[in-house]
C-alpha cells in the first residue's frame, strides 16, 4: 500500500510538471496576448466608426458647396431665376401635391459675401402638405431661407365657399431666397 501510494504521488507530481510545462511553453502569453489584441481591435473599431461619420459629414459639406458655390456670376446657380433650382422646387411640389399658381423670381441682391435670389410663390395646398414642404426645402442640398409666409384664409372666403372641402386647401404666398457664395478671384494666403 505505502508502495502504490509513492507511486501514485510521484505520478501526481510527474502530471503536474507536465501540466506546467504544457501551460507554460503550448499556451504561455498567448491569453494575455489575445487580451490585448481584443483591446486594440476595439480602439480601432472605434477609430474606424469616427471615421465614418466625419467622413459622411465631409460629403454634407461637399454637397454643400456644391450646391451652393458657383464659380462666377454666369453660372447657373448664380442667376436671377435658376432653372435647376426651380426644377427642383416644382418636382417637390409635385410629389408633395402642393399647386403652384404663380411664381415670380425677382432680380439677385448681393448681401455681404453672398447673393440672394429671391422668389415670391402662390401655392394651394392644405397645411400638412405646406409643412411637408417646408420640412422638403429644409433637407433641400441648396441654401434656402423662408423670408416671409401668409396664408390667405379671411373670413370673405368662408362666406364665398360653398363646399368645405374648398376650405380644406389655402393659398399661401411664400417668399423664400435661394443663397449664393460666388467663388472670388483674388484670394491670397
Amino acid at each position: 500500500m505505502k508502495q502504490r501510494n509513492t507511486i501514485l504521488f510521484f505520478g501526481l507530481i510527474g502530471l503536474s510538471i507536465a501540466f506546467w510545462l504544457n501551460f507554460k511553453f503550448s499556451i504561455g502569453n498567448h491569453p494575455v496576448t489575445m487580451m490585448d489584441l481584443e483591446d486594440e481591435q476595439e480602439e480601432l473599431n472605434e477609430q474606424l466608426i469616427s471615421a465614418q461619420i466625419l467622413a459622411s459629414k465631409l460629403d454634407r459639406v461637399y454637397t454643400l458647396f456644391d450646391e451652393n458655390l458657383a464659380i462666377s456670376m454666369a453660372d447657373s446657380i448664380a442667376e436671377d431665376a435658376s432653372m435647376p433650382f426651380l426644377q427642383n422646387l416644382t418636382e417637390m411640389m409635385n410629389n408633395l401635391g402642393v399647386t403652384l399658381m404663380n411664381i415670380k423670381p425677382k432680380p439677385r441682391e448681393k448681401k455681404g459675401n453672398y447673393y440672394s435670389a429671391p422668389y415670391e410663390l402662390l401655392l394651394k395646398c392644405d397645411f400638412d402638405q405646406l409643412g411637408k414642404f417646408i420640412a422638403e426645402i429644409e433637407r433641400s442640398p441648396r441654401l434656402i431661407t423662408i423670408d416671409e409666409f401668409l396664408v390667405k384664409n379671411g373670413i370673405e372666403r368662408v362666406k364665398t365657399t360653398t363646399d368645405e372641402g374648398d376650405l380644406k386647401e389655402q393659398i399661401v404666398e411664400l417668399h423664400l431666397s435661394t443663397l449664393t457664395l460666388v467663388k472670388s478671384k483674388g484670394i491670397s494666403s
